[in-house]
């Protein structure tokens, strides 16, 4: 078994595995290392034909903050080649975990923010404590939502995804279930029950079926190809070069209002 650096993996004896986030010093937040972790969970347990559904969440306050701090600093300074690679290292693990034969269940709580409303999104079902906070925040470092694009396109469709994909506002769990981003929002003291009662229907039905089934479900929906991938790419580093993004991202750093905030 791996020795999991950012993340605590813990599989019991029904063949449900449980990855958890596991940066609570850092509110969970995506470094280099995680995403690597992340797209190995989905490999390793993805091929493993008695594994009956994985459930995804985060330890301490935050179920996962966004980018990791030190890697936007790096990407400050980073070519346009370096920055297109790590987003395609980002994009690749929401692939993997959106493609994987395993149903996923996330287990929301306490805050998802960028990287973290995409994760979320790639769930089969997520489920939230009532109290968590959700938000697309990249606009206000003057980016876009573009790796997780194509993932929050597909579960809420243009319409819905255009009432929060752009202003970086800040929902509750309430309107994220009116958004069709999660499932349901349940009291905290009832949040490990609910992802339960999700757990149980698969441990009656056929793991290779449940498989093909998902499958069948993602080549019906929208297109997530190496095309739209790329292109998402493409489109954040063109976000990176603008001026935006460097008094943004430079705002964020010194804890300092960007030059738009009214």
């Amino acid at each position: 078994m791996t020795e999991w650096q950012t993340l605590d993996v813990n599989l019991d004896d029904r063949g449900v595995v449980y990855v958890t986030l596991n940066r609570p010093e850092k509110r969970n937040a995506l470094s280099a290392r995680m995403i690597e972790e992340l797209t190995e969970t989905a490999s390793v347990f993805g091929g493993d034909g008695s594994i009956r559904a994985m459930v995804l969440s985060g330890a301490g306050e935050t179920f996962c903050a966004g980018g990791d701090l030190n890697w936007m600093r790096e990407q400050i300074d980073a070519d346009r080649e370096t920055r297109m690679r790590e987003a395609r290292r980002l994009a690749m693990m929401l692939r993997a975990l959106n493609e994987m034969p395993v149903p996923l269940i996330g287990r929301i709580h306490g805050a998802a923010l960028g990287g973290g409303v995409g994760m979320a999104c790639v769930c089969d079902i997520a489920l939230a404590d009532r109290e968590t906070r959700f938000g697309l925040t990249e606009t206000r470092l003057g980016l876009i939502p573009a790796t997780i694009g194509p993932y929050v396109l597909a579960r809420l469709g243009e319409g819905r995804a255009r009432r929060v994909f752009m202003s970086s506002a800040i929902f509750g769990a309430d309107r994220a279930v009116e958004l069709g981003m999660i499932a349901a929002a349940v009291d905290p003291d009832g949040l490990d029950e609910a992802v339960e009662a999700e757990i149980r229907p698969y441990l009656s039905a056929a793991p290779g079926a449940v498989g093909r089934a998902k499958a069948m479900a993602r080549a019906l929906g929208p297109a997530i190809d190496e095309a739209v991938i790329d292109g998402s790419i493409e489109r954040l580093a063109d976000a990176w070069e603008t001026d935006e993004a460097k008094q943004g991202i430079s705002a964020f750093l010194d804890r300092a209002k960007p030059p738009w905030v009214s």
